[in-house]
């Protein structure tokens, strides 16, 4: 296959403006492409994921990522998909994100043979009369109106301050600077980011003269409706402090049957053959599929030891055995029930604590085999503590 039909194959292709010419540039030798990332927070997430896959898709195909990290536009704020102003970050906030940020980027990409730019170098010393003269005179206001993401937040009566109405034409300019320096003529990104990759599409051909390509990758649901990588305790982080990486494989292994197939093929870098078999199990047998799925996606964002460790810490839950590479919660004893499942997060409050030890899904011990109807306990040593068959954490000593 040409990288193209990979992505198109694996389910990475939403939006596109001409994927025939787009195919022929690159069938022409190495074709240079960006996907931009603002550094709102310390760390990517599942969702961010897709369009790293497929600029890893891409390299492996023997062209040349860039990867932006928004320094600039982080100051800004983008509007796109939110329904209120976003928090005005500091620069050294944006520092320190934009530092963790780089070494998740290694994992999945060849580091060494990319391109890892800070858009903050040219958008910080911009003359504003000067970039409005030269920049702001190819976008049209009424235009910019009807941008789905501007448009919902105004219909929705949510406001919409002067300095996001400014994200899109920043956001155009770094598709420009990143062709005249780079020679970059693709931008990738999430499917709400279609509006501001066709500016900068639009903004080198009224600019340069020159053709520039625009896709854009679908904003993923889970199978039962949810936005993907969200949990009910929040966003699924690659970084280990945030996110386990025993977290992170239950994640995958506990992903919806019909979700499997989808995810093996834009998570992981298996043969598409192989996935189709992986697909096709059916009843029990889907579990080793998502075995697979959830083994693959650990190694590549925390590597085969730590995989390796999780699978095996898993293995050992679903037999009713206990493993050192559970995650764990060190606490004082005796410690209440209540303050251990909320203190390690298996249940969200004292409230859903209760209900859950009432409803039976509480139980202590390697073997489950002591179930607590009590909710008012305290736990006197260390063990096992489970809510369900597959939640778990083991109380150990502070």
């Amino acid at each position: 296959m040409n990288p193209i039909e990979t992505l198109q194959a694996r389910g990475f292709i939403k939006s596109h403006t001409d994927l025939d010419a787009l195919t022929s540039a690159m069938s022409a030798g190495p074709l240079t492409f960006y996907v931009g990332f603002d550094p709102t927070g310390d760390s990517l997430h599942v969702g961010h994921l897709l369009p790293v896959m497929a600029m890893a898709h891409l390299q492996r195909a023997g062209h040349k990522p860039i990867v932006v990290l928004g320094g600039g536009t982080a100051m800004v704020g983008d509007p796109s998909g939110k329904d209120k102003t976003r928090e005005i970050l500091t620069p050294d906030k944006i520092e320190h994100n934009l530092q963790a940020m780089k070494v998740q980027f290694g994992r999945f990409l060849d580091i060494d043979n990319c391109e890892v730019v800070n858009n903050a170098d040219w958008l910080m010393g911009l003359g504003y009369i000067h970039f409005l003269r030269d920049i702001g005179r190819h976008f049209s206001v009424n235009k910019m109106m009807s941008a789905e993401g501007i448009r919902q937040r105004l219909e929705r009566n949510q406001g919409l301050s002067f300095i996001e109405f400014n994200y899109h034409l920043l956001q155009s300019y770094d598709f420009l600077v990143l062709h005249d320096k780079y020679g970059c003529s693709l931008q990738l990104g999430g499917d709400d980011q279609w509006f501001n990759i066709l500016g900068g599409v639009e903004l080198i051909r009224r600019e340069r003269q020159k053709s520039a390509h625009a896709l854009t990758i679908p904003l993923l649901q889970t199978a039962d409706g949810k936005k993907m990588g969200k949990t009910e305790k929040g966003a699924v982080w690659l970084d280990a402090q945030k996110v386990s990486a025993y977290d992170y494989f239950q994640y995958w292994v506990n992903v919806h049957d019909a979700d499997v197939g989808r995810f093996l093929r834009l998570y992981t870098f298996m043969d598409v053959e192989e996935i189709a078999r992986l697909e096709a199990l059916e009843g029990a047998d889907i579990r080793q599929a998502k075995q697979v799925l959830a083994y693959e996606a650990t190694a590549l964002a925390h590597g085969e030891v730590e995989a390796n460790k999780a699978r095996d810490a898993a293995l050992a839950a679903f037999s009713g055995g206990v493993s050192d590479s559970m995650p764990s919660l060190p606490v004082t004893f005796p410690v209440s029930l209540l303050d251990a499942l909320v203190s390690s997060e298996l249940c969200k409050s004292k409230g859903d604590a209760r209900r859950q030890v009432q409803q039976g899904a509480v139980k202590l011990g390697a073997d489950r085999d002591i179930k607590v109807d009590d909710p008012h306990i305290e736990v006197s040593e260390e063990t096992v503590l489970w809510k369900g068959k597959k939640n778990c954490v083991r109380l150990v000593a502070q």
